[in-house]
């Protein structure tokens, strides 16, 4: 399926954080969740069956981030939910001091990042939400590309101790999933002896059509963070150390992972992803995925020439 048309219908991935949340809500008395107003009328049942651990904030993301902190401080497994512009950008120190300062864990669930929303605006906007992370210490950061991918990763966050958890939600997704189990290493899609594509969560059907017939081995990551070195090493000991990147956020944003990785072995990165540039226009999410040059026909122009 092109990139462009891979939105989900019915079955989203914002509607299956509702679902496994409000069950485990019931089934977990250290869950609780903290809402800024986004997604509160999904949640209301949840919240009349357990008013003291379904918190609406209202409009206040710094105290909506100050809160989560607060509770895990308490001992209790913080969820904590908005838009990717408002948990990670508006209140970066409240996340950097309130779970990093304090050695605290929680899990930050986001929606509408990148360009998902693209009728919001550049204020909905939240490219540059991974990279941000990415400055502090000790975040796994889950980017699923299929609604069953992301409930696998969501109950993967919830039960994952006192760890600092970030689930990155989208409207695109893949036609079908492809860790439905949670599978935190890459995998391997296809093998091939030219190079190395990584597609990161929702772009594997770009990737996969755009990579059609082209004798590259595709990998596939639904988590990020930890990065998965000996998986990228092993592809690109099987195939030319050229490594093409391809991430529904901000462009580069794995690179330097990806150096590392390979640091003992010549090679070269092409990092894809959403430009720097802001786009100053609505359009749809599609038009936006063209304009990133993240469509299938543009992938495959931009792969073959670097392979070349």
């Amino acid at each position: 399926m092109n990139t462009t048309d891979t939105v989900t219908t019915a079955d989203t991935m914002r509607e299956r954080f509702v679902q496994v949340t409000s069950r485990l809500l019931d089934e977990d008395p250290r869950l609780a969740l903290v809402l800024a107003e986004i997604t509160m009328d999904g949640f209301r049942p949840a919240q009349r069956r357990h008013p003291d651990r379904v918190i609406n904030v209202g409009i206040r993301e710094q105290l909506l981030v100050g809160v989560g902190g607060g509770l895990a401080l308490t001992g209790m497994r913080p969820v904590v939910h908005t838009f990717a512009s408002f948990l990670v950008e508006r209140p970066f120190e409240q996340v950097k001091l309130d779970f990093g300062h304090q050695d605290t864990g929680g899990v930050l669930v986001s929606s509408s990042a990148s360009y998902d929303w693209p009728a919001g605006g550049y204020t909905h906007m939240a490219p540059g939400d991974v990279a941000l992370l990415d400055t502090l210490d000790g975040w796994t950061v889950h980017v699923p590309g299929h609604p069953d991918e992301a409930e696998a990763l969501l109950r993967h966050a919830y039960a994952a101790g006192d760890d600092r958890v970030y689930v990155r939600l989208s409207q695109m997704s893949n036609a079908a999933p492809l860790a439905p189990g949670g599978d935190l290493g890459f995998q391997t899609v296809r093998e091939g002896g030219a190079g190395v594509v990584l597609a990161v969560g929702p772009m594997l059907d770009g990737v996969l059509a755009a990579t059609e017939g082209l004798d590259v081995t595709v990998l596939y990551a639904a988590t990020v963070r930890p990065f998965d070195d000996a998986a990228l090493r092993a592809a690109a000991g099987r195939a030319t150390a050229d490594v093409v990147l391809v991430e529904p956020y901000l462009a580069g944003t794995s690179a330097a992972a990806a150096g590392r990785a390979l640091l003992d072995v010549p090679h070269r990165v092409l990092p894809l992803g959403v430009g720097r540039a802001e786009l100053r226009r609505f359009g749809t999410i599609g038009e936006h995925t063209a304009a990133h040059g993240l469509d299938a026909a543009s992938l495959r122009r931009r792969i073959t020439s670097f392979l070349r």
